[in-house]
């Protein structure tokens, strides 16, 4: 019998700590580690636009924008790269810059986003081009491919056509920076936006050999994420301009119909932000939670908070503040070690950083999540 336990506890991968009052990590403070930042000699003038995800092996790939001439975005850059840095020991040390897509001089990629295909290993990285002494205001959207964890990665396709119309050519659209999802089915999801004709889902059902446009507007909406609720509804969570607060779009017919509602309570100054899946009862833990970053601001672009659902995104904890000066664009991944680890934009675009903490210390010791 004793055996049996020991079997059916060692069985258990998730584990719920009760609160202990000696040993609330209250003030502590994570330790941030600059990943890109663009003081001189470096030639750079400001690296934006931060996107991370964990590779199928769980070494952490960190990308972001290397915006040379200015700090302008695509349309307003002769020269941006997408680079990025890889860790294997769960941020604890970083490879030096790479940069996996460099065009010669007035084209340019931005806006780096990723999916990573549980199914299949590969991680898709995502970003959005312009030829702007050719085509200057076409916005073309292209992607590469890595099959060994982020260390290599293949060339550019456009899927342009994919996964727009062609009425769209000239509109001003782009795919949202930061990550897409791959859903309990397989599917792979991410959100496009097209400041003329809506916000809208493309997805992939054949590991992102092909892909296309789930052709439903989605109001209002510009940079969004979305996420995959318990249930299989799908929820997205997007900034909207000039209202200071998130909205919220859901669908429980795979993007046929949406229904869309502010949530005042995601105070937020118009800016991109982060929602991803942190656990999950069906695999195997205690409870579903949802986390949640911005710059919990209604008028400045200052204060990157993480958040935690525990309703599968119906209401929000008031969250913790990871930084309070000056932050903007947030991109979240659940570490190997199941700590929570935050890229953000810092300091007026001065400085990327990346801050880790477990779920322990972000609540002051009333949750904990483990890994055996």
């Amino acid at each position: 019998m004793k055996d049996l336990l020991v079997i059916l506890l060692l069985a258990i991968p998730f584990v719920v700590y009760p609160q202990t009052e000696e040993v609330l990590p209250k003030n502590e403070s994570p330790d941030f580690k600059s990943l890109f930042d663009a003081k001189p000699p470096t030639g750079v003038s400001c690296y934006r636009i931060p996107a991370i995800v964990t590779a199928p092996n769980g070494d952490l790939v960190a990308a972001i924008d290397e915006r040379v001439p200015s700090c302008g975005d695509l349309k307003w850059s002769n020269d941006i790269n997408i680079v990025i840095r890889r860790s294997a020991d769960n941020g604890d040390s970083w490879t030096e810059i790479e940069t996996v897509v460099d065009y010669p001089w007035g084209k340019s990629a931005s806006d780096p986003s990723m999916i990573v295909d549980n199914v299949t290993g590969a991680i898709f990285l995502f970003f959005n081009f312009m030829d702007l002494d050719l085509e200057k205001d076409i916005y073309y959207l292209k992607v590469i491919k890595s099959t060994d964890n982020g260390q290599t990665w293949s060339t550019p396709i456009d899927i342009t056509t994919q996964i727009t119309k062609p009425e769209w050519h000239n509109d001003f659209k782009f795919i949202t920076s930061g990550r897409g999802i791959q859903t309990s089915s397989g599917k792979l999801l991410h959100t496009l936006v097209n400041l003329e004709n809506s916000l809208h889902l493309f997805g992939s059902d054949d590991h992102g050999e092909n892909w296309y446009l789930i052709d439903t507007p989605i109001t209002p909406g510009d940079e969004s994420k979305i996420v995959e609720l318990a249930d299989g509804t799908w929820m997205i969570n997007s900034r909207v301009n000039d209202q200071g607060i998130r909205f919220v779009h859901t669908s429980t017919d795979k993007g046929a119909t949406w229904h869309s509602k502010p949530d005042a309570s995601l105070v937020d100054p118009g800016c991109n932000a982060s929602i991803i899946r942190y656990t999950s009862v069906e695999e195997g833990a205690d409870k579903n939670r949802l986390l949640f970053s911005n710059a919990k601001s209604k008028d400045n672009r200052r204060n990157i908070t993480v958040r935690i659902s525990y309703d599968e995104g119906q209401s929000w904890t008031e969250g913790k503040t990871i930084y309070g000066g000056s932050s903007a664009y947030s991109s979240l991944s659940i570490l190997a070690n199941g700590d929570i680890g935050l890229l953000f934009e810092k300091d007026d675009y001065q400085e990327n950083v990346f801050v880790r903490f477990s779920l322990h210390w972000l609540t002051d010791g009333k949750d904990r999540y483990d890994i055996e």
